[in-house]
């Protein structure tokens, strides 16, 4: 399997293609689910559009076959483009990839938007999947925006169908590392009385089957369904059964403090994931999120898999380093609208250069530059990164955790910690773009250049520092890049 492939998770599915639907848009495609649901359109012999607000090459690669179009939901003009021709749109849009700072207002604009281009266009139907619980004044923010966006669609012209789920586990998802993490790092959990609420976790493949079987079952259009697995536990009995898989030894006490905010913080120190989504999804975790009604079942009736052979499915996925999609690739929110060191209209202000000679080929210096970060890490001054990661998530940065999505290979609009991959050329460059909280804009390239019989490796950070404050962090910072960069380049050509 090659780095951008992933299994086939609708081979089993009882729907048949019906690949003469016309043109199939998804939009949220850089998400979690997007990222996994394109393949199996393709695989599926859809005409695939995938919904991108930025062009990148890689895309090209990653989805081959499918049609990339560049649009903002919050574009009207940029839709109507999008959606010209198309039959069928899956909306896996939500505040988490719109990036703006009022999330429920953005969130209610782009549905909006969407659905009165949709029905410009005169769309068949419009796929959406949204949150399972409870339709109350005291829903959470996340679910309840989710719910509001059915809402929406659901009084347009277009049909909508609209799946409702709970947690859903899978190699790369925040809720499973998020739980893994607690597990492998607390070893004592204080459980607040929110953890006793009963939900219906779902594996991501059978998320993935239910969104392609709807689109292969006409009976469900217009129509919404509860979907989860078999199994209904509390958020506790979830983390107790991982303890059993992973051999732990962990004591759970009852605790008075119920403060989302301060779990969603405490747990962010040890668990690869932001403090704002481990939030969200907190707040879910108040409502009972249990399947109400299964009348999909009688339309799209397939066995689902039980939640602890998720979690090993998962498991050895990461240890097997198989993770096509994970939720860092679509956060922090509008990171794909960053501005890119291409874009610069000069090279930044300030910059530090570091290179060596050496006799190694250009292919092997290049691999050991991508196998940098992770559990891995920088070398021998790995601490000091570790110390800045740290010092970003107590500031509510992304940190050091959040590491790679692979530990053998890399591609554009990758994680490494806490920086992205903004350029990626096959033995010759690899450029970084930062993304803890930095008083300006960041980037870490290396190059690797021919000279002579030998190739020349150069480690060189750029920063372009916003205000009195960008200038004290980088002279600040200036005498670090000594040790660091001269340590990089005494290991990577060995």
């Amino acid at each position: 399997m090659d780095w951008y492939s992933q299994e086939n998770y609708c081979k089993d599915l009882p729907s048949s293609p019906v690949p003469d639907i016309g043109i199939v848009l998804v939009s949220g495609a850089a998400g979690y689910i997007g990222g996994r649901l394109v393949p199996e359109l393709i695989e599926r012999g859809y005409r695939v559009r995938v919904m991108v607000r930025k062009y990148s090459e890689e895309q090209t690669e990653r989805w081959p076959g499918a049609e990339i179009v560049i649009a903002d939901a919050l574009n009207v003009e940029q839709l109507r483009w999008v959606l010209k021709d198309v039959s069928v749109a899956y909306y896996l849009i939500h505040s988490m990839l719109i990036g703006k700072k009022n999330d429920a207002e953005s969130d209610f604009q782009a549905v909006t938007n969407f659905r009165m281009v949709a029905e410009e266009r005169k769309l068949k139907r419009i796929i959406y999947l949204g949150a399972l619980g409870e339709t109350n004044p005291r829903l959470s923010d996340h679910p309840e925006s989710r719910n509001s966006a059915a809402k929406i669609l659901k009084q347009g012209k277009v049909p909508a169908t609209i799946l409702q789920t709970s947690i859903i586990i899978g190699s790369g998802s925040a809720s499973f590392e998020i739980l893994e993490s607690i597990v492998r790092n607390s070893p004592v959990f204080f459980s607040p009385y929110w953890t006793r609420t009963p939900c219906q976790p779902i594996s991501v493949r059978d998320v993935i089957k239910y969104l392609v079987g709807v689109l292969e079952t006409k009976e469900t259009t217009g129509n919404s369904y509860d979907i989860g697995g078999d199994e209904v536990f509390t958020y506790r009995e979830m983390m107790k059964i991982m303890v059993k898989l992973l051999r732990k030894r962990r004591i759970f006490l009852p605790s008075p403090v119920y403060s989302i905010r301060f779990y969603s913080y405490i747990t962010s120190l040890i668990s690869p994931v932001p403090a704002k989504i481990i939030a969200i999804l907190m707040e879910s975790v108040k409502n009972d999120a249990v399947v109400r009604e299964a009348a999909i079942r009688e339309l799209i009736d397939f066995k689902t898999i039980q939640f602890k052979v998720t979690l090993l499915r998962a498991l050895s996925r990461e240890e097997h380093d198989k993770i096509s999609t994970r939720w860092s690739d679509s956060y922090p929110p509008a990171h794909d609208l960053s501005m890119k060191f291409s874009e610069l209209s000069e090279t930044p202000r300030f910059l530090s250069t570091y290179s060596t000679l050496t006799d190694k080929d250009a292919a092997s210096i290049f691999k050991t530059i991508c196998g940098i970060g992770g559990k891995q890490g920088w070398f021998h001054t790995n601490w000091l990164w570790r110390i800045r990661g740290s010092i970003d998530r107590v500031l509510m940065g992304v940190g050091m955790s959040r590491g790679r999505r692979s530990a053998d290979s890399l591609r554009i609009n990758d994680v490494i910690d806490f920086w992205r991959v903004e350029d990626l050329i096959r033995n010759r460059r690899l450029l970084l773009r930062a993304e803890m909280r930095l008083p300006g804009k960041a980037w870490l390239e290396f190059k690797i250049e021919k000279e002579g019989k030998q190739n020349r490796l150069s480690v060189i950070a750029y920063f372009q520092p916003d205000g009195f404050a960008g200038k004290l962090y980088w002279y600040s910072f200036l005498p670090f890049h000594y040790f660091i960069f001269k340590d990089i380049l005494k290991q990577l050509p060995k």
